[in-house]
């Protein structure tokens, strides 16, 4: 195995701490009773706007949430023109295929190849890199006030790209085997070399965080799809580059120490599952309701007044009966008053 990736991992009461938060919400949401199916589809559909729209204005991309909802609302009928769509075509694509298939996926060359061939489909400039290791150098420069060029990091060289990836990769595979080493410090450990390696030209970043997502995903961490981690890191740019950057330029020496990252990812994911305790803790009887349900409750949104048989002839494929048990269900939940008796009873909304 590969002791530099051991030894670089600093546990601090600080982190285990952390991780114990973490942990102690994962299994909330593991032992709650299920949120409705309904409205877990709605989240799982806005996440994958949300996470796509930030994941990609993290590397630049100008395009809003609600840009990105119209793209994807219409790539049945027509290809994304320009680079910004693109990017959100492929990563809406790559993040469905995970939260879909995550429990069929290996962490392995070929898949993550095959990721960011998925990830770049649609990128018209990056037909010929896409689902390869890049073949040149690819410095990370910014420029200073002056306007110069300045090297902020000297990733791997081609040349090695293949042997460290397949080092880290292999360290991965064994580190969760052995368990040894807590999963998300794994995780952290191998998005950090990910990062440093930077094994591809271009959707480095982006791939990154779909991965984390996967890698959480896999070790049961099943909030995942239903809040964003990435519009988290996104909202926490600034700090998300200073802790690369203050890890990276230290890579592969003796004074590695990649704490500030793992302090940067721990907190992301932490504000990540407490927001998915809000999720079954907050009340909202809505979350409580069958699709069948909501749906009665949404012909009352304009202040109507409807008698069960004007419900039944609205919807037409549910028989009196059921119309009247959802009814009952939504005045129980104080979401509907009935108003009157007998054959003269009628709904509204509170």
């Amino acid at each position: 195995m590969n002791p530099r990736l051991d030894k670089r991992i600093v546990l601090t009461p600080e982190v285990l701490k952390k991780i114990a938060r973490i942990d102690e919400l994962k299994g909330l949401w593991r032992g709650s009773s299920k949120l409705n199916p309904h409205i877990l589809k709605q989240l799982r559909a806005s996440v994958i706007i949300t996470s796509t729209g930030a994941s990609t204005r993290i590397e630049g991309s100008q395009m809003s949430d609600e840009d990105v909802a119209r793209l994807i609302r219409g790539l049945k009928t027509q290809p994304p023109k320009g680079r910004d769509a693109e990017e959100v075509a492929g990563y809406a694509d790559l993040l469905g295929r995970i939260f879909d298939n995550y429990k069929t996926f290996k962490l392995t060359e070929g898949q993550i190849l095959q990721f960011h061939e998925i990830m770049l489909h649609f990128a018209s400039k990056d037909q010929i890199q896409k689902g390869k290791y890049k073949s040149s150098d690819n410095v990370v420069v910014a420029r200073n006030d002056k306007g110069d060029e300045v090297v902020l990091f000297r990733p791997t060289p081609p040349y090695l790209v293949k042997k460290e990836m397949d080092d880290v990769l292999v360290w991965v595979a064994d580190a969760l085997d052995r368990k040894k080493i807590h999963p998300i410090l794994v995780i952290a450990n191998f998005i950090f070399e990910f990062l440093a390696i930077h094994p591809f030209h271009d959707g480095n970043g982006r791939l990154s965080r779909a991965l984390t997502n996967l890698l959480l995903l896999q070790e049961g961490y099943a909030y995942i799809p239903y809040v964003s981690l990435e519009e988290i890191i996104e909202n926490r740019k600034d700090a998300y580059y200073l802790s690369l950057r203050e890890t990276q330029k230290h890579h592969k020496s003796e004074r590695e120490n990649i704490s500030a990252w793992v302090n940067f990812l721990l907190d992301a994911l932490l504000a990540q599952a407490e927001a998915a305790r809000y999720l079954i803790e907050r009340n909202e009887p809505e979350q409580m309701l069958s699709e069948k349900q909501l749906s009665v409750l949404r012909l009352f949104d304009d202040g109507k007044t409807l008698s069960p048989k004007d419900v039944s002839s609205i919807l037409q494929s549910a028989p009196l009966p059921t119309i009247k048990q959802a009814l009952a269900r939504l005045v129980k939940l104080h979401l509907l008053k009935r108003i009157g008796l007998g054959r003269a009873t009628r709904y509204q909304k509170l």
